[in-house]
């Protein structure tokens, strides 16, 4: 594959690079926002990048599904897959503060519109597509929402789900992380909470905003250390929020104090649609946006959406686990748990019990896991079928099997709503549930090959391209399966048997 030798400085040198091989398409003209673009992206996802032209007759272009391979995020870094972890892990433990740049070298605000006049709309200046079928509306799901801690001044990033109230209104869902203590201590004043919400920005910078950090450590640090340089900034035109400076698409708000509004329902990254309900509201104060903007839309649930939070959270989860457990090698959160809820755990088990002690860690390094299974070292954990052979073959559940009841998990897993009259617990009950941890690792004693697995001998080490001489048809020639004859031979020296005759009915 064709890797850079350098880290992705800007997102369009990435959306350049990838359709120079032959990794992003162009779609049609006028293609409609709602559902149409999505279903488009969704069945391209993990293939090729789509680049929509004038989607439902909007002069800003979008783009999806320029982050949906592993190997993509890898290659946008600069390294091979094999380090993507310990890259990442790299820059959050040795971040880069930011460089401020001023307005007039800074291409996210060569164009402003002000809201304050009552003239612009959110819903006709941008080219906010509607995702999943059951979904409220618009939704901005690519959006790097950027704040300040109100006592500290240290800024978070994430990325939250947006929904379209009305001209200058936006819906947001606040789980309860540091953009939500943040807004929690300003709201206690009475205070507006000033948020710069970024669509448009580099892979790197978008990687760094899932960051499972510490409160008061600023993302935009983390993707500074990514890039192997400082990340250029620049301070809103409203307020003191300093946003990626080459960023495609700026929106400057406020998080209203004591304003709830419905949001949802929308269709979340487990693949169900969350409940709608009353939530916090940004009062939109001015757009700013590059000439010519893109406009960045995530397919929820789909791979750009799974890999944007399990790459970081796989990181995270390893130096948390490695810290407490240095025979950990590896871990991974497979698709299937939608790249959040189901952990696969590798290790080199020294003593009983370790695995035990693994899976509980885990689960204290990040509350949305809600299964964890620790393999031995020769189980490759991005190998779904591997992990659930060790399981068949090495785990009991009488004297295996780790439940913990009644703890915090997410409040987007479905099943948590259980029992609850309209699958709706109270906000102070919302995600509890049960984890469940599997040692499916072998014992340290057993007698004979009881536990040895079956390998042949030099199977690894096999040149396939060396050994094998033709394929398809070819293949048969000088073999006795070259001749489709398949009569068989008649003994030498005795005549061909006579056709059998049909018998007539009397």
């Amino acid at each position: 594959m064709n890797r850079p030798s350098a880290p992705s400085r800007s997102l369009r040198d990435w959306l350049r690079h990838l359709a120079a091989s032959d990794r992003l398409v162009a779609i049609r003209e006028g293609v409609a926002l709602e559902h149409e673009l999505a279903a488009i992206a969704k069945r391209l996802d993990g293939r090729q990048a789509a680049l929509f032209i004038r989607p439902g007759g909007h002069e800003i272009p979008v783009i999806s599904g320029f982050m949906s391979r592993r190997e993509w995020i890898a290659e946008a870094m600069g390294v091979p897959q094999g380090e993507l972890l310990a890259h990442f892990s790299r820059a959050a433990a040795e971040p880069l503060p930011w460089r401020e740049v001023e307005a007039a070298g800074a291409t996210c605000q060569q164009v402003r519109h002000d809201f304050a006049d009552g003239r612009a709309d959110i819903r006709t200046l941008l080219p906010i597509p509607t995702h999943s079928e059951h979904d409220s509306g618009p939704y901005i799901t690519a959006g790097l929402v950027i704040a300040r801690n109100p006592v500290t001044g240290v800024q978070n990033v994430s990325i939250n789900r947006i929904q379209l109230n009305g001209r200058d209104r936006l819906g947001v869902l606040l789980l309860p992380r540091h953009l939500h203590a943040f807004f929690q201590a300003a709201e206690a004043k009475g205070q507006p909470l000033d948020v710069a919400v970024v669509i448009g920005v580099d892979p790197l910078t978008a990687l760094a905003s899932q960051a499972i950090a510490p409160i008061d450590h600023d993302e935009l640090e983390i993707a500074g250390a990514l890039h192997g340089e400082p990340l250029a900034v620049v301070k809103c035109t409203t307020s003191e929020v300093r946003v990626p400076a080459d960023a495609e698409i700026v929106i400057e708000g406020r998080l209203l104090p004591n304003v709830r509004e419905p949001e949802g329902p929308f269709g979340e990254f487990p693949r169900y649609y969350s409940a709608r309900e009353d939530r916090e509201v940004i009062q939109i104060t001015t757009v700013t946006h590059r000439r010519a903007p893109i406009y960045h839309t995530i397919v929820p649930a789909e791979m750009e959406h799974l890999l944007l939070g399990a790459i970081p959270r796989e990181a995270t989860l390893l130096a948390h686990l490695k810290r407490s457990f240095p025979n950990v090698i590896d871990v991974h959160l497979p698709v299937g748990g939608v790249c959040r809820y189901h952990l696969h755990v590798q290790m080199k088990k020294t003593r009983e019990g370790q695995a035990k002690n693994v899976i509980l860690g885990a689960f204290g390094g990040h509350y949305d896991l809600k299964q964890v299974v620790v393999v031995d070292d020769d189980v490759d954990v991005h190998d779904p079928a591997e992990v659930e052979w060790a399981v068949a073959t090495r785990f009991q559940a009488d004297r295996d099997l780790v439940v913990v009841a009644g703890a915090q998990g997410s409040p987007l897993d479905p099943s948590t709503t259980v029992g609850w009259p309209g699958n709706a617990p109270p906000p102070d009950e919302q995600g509890l549930g049960a984890k469940m941890g599997l040692d499916a690792t072998r014992p340290m004693r057993s007698e004979g090959h009881v536990f040895t697995r079956v390998r042949i001998p030099g199977e690894r080490e096999v040149d396939l391209a060396a050994v094998v001489v033709a394929t398809g048809t070819p293949a048969l020639q000088g073999t006795a399966l070259a001749s489709a004859d398949d009569v068989p031979a008649q003994p030498a020296g005795e005549p061909p048997a006579a056709p059998r005759q049909k018998r007539k009915n009397p």
